[in-house]
């Protein structure tokens, strides 16, 4: 039983050895091993149907320099789509809840993203730091600022994904343990709190699936800016 709310999004260990490796891996099993033929049945169909939505949806945006970092991107937004669904399922552990773990991912790819614009356009990409027309007063104040929003950026995406995961598994948790308090003592309210926690539920299915996208589609935005 959890002593608190908050011990759902610790680490599972198991003679002492962290399982999160093992939780990140475990979606990659859920994926048909693609063999000689490209068509084998319905569930290879509609992920290949689903992995071209994908990349499409992300390509979409950047010119076709960009396009090498399609297999980057849609591998990224599968892994954290997957791994977002999984994390709804009863008695399972959440890895994008570890601030962490999205932070690890996020900060080498805004990284790679800036590295390529320095390499490729560095007038270009050091240009952003300061609008063009800025008076000649505030200059130094808008290159901090700029330069402030510039490196921020991966915090923001790491925090974004943990804080909405984070918040949506609490109000399940929440609301799903204020429905087992009062079936005994008031199941009308019982019964409503437990409408309540579906719609809840279905939002976070929602969440789950926005939030890999919005991680993913900020980093080819960024990527756009610097190709």
């Amino acid at each position: 039983m959890n002593l608190s709310f908050f011990d759902q999004f610790t680490s599972p260990c198991l003679l002492g050895i962290p399982l999160i490796l093992l939780s990140m891996l475990f979606p990659a099993l859920l994926f048909p091993t693609p063999n000689n033929r490209w068509v084998t049945n319905r569930l290879t169909t509609l992920q290949l149907w689903f992995v071209h939505l994908i990349t499409k949806q992300l390509m979409i945006p950047l010119n076709k320099a960009g396009h090498k970092w399609a297999l980057i991107l849609t591998s990224l937004m599968t892994f954290l789509l997957t791994i977002n669904l999984l994390g709804l399922l009863p008695y399972t552990f959440t890895p994008t809840t570890q601030l962490s773990m999205n932070m690890a991912l996020a900060f080498p790819l805004w990284l790679a993203t800036l590295l390529v614009g320095l390499r490729n356009q560095p007038s270009a990409s050091l240009g952003h730091l300061l609008p063009e027309g800025t008076p000649t007063p505030l200059i130094p104040a808008l290159i901090m600022i700029e330069t402030t929003s510039l490196l921020i950026r991966p915090l923001a995406l790491g925090v974004r994904l943990t804080a909405n995961l984070t918040a949506g598994h609490l109000l399940i948790q929440l609301i799903s343990t204020a429905t087992t308090a009062l079936l005994p003592i008031i199941p009308a309210v019982s019964i409503l709190t437990a409408l309540i926690l579906l719609l809840l539920t279905i939002l976070e299915v929602a969440v789950a699936m926005i939030q890999a996208y919005v991680f993913v589609l900020l980093l080819s935005l960024y990527l756009q800016e610097n190709i």
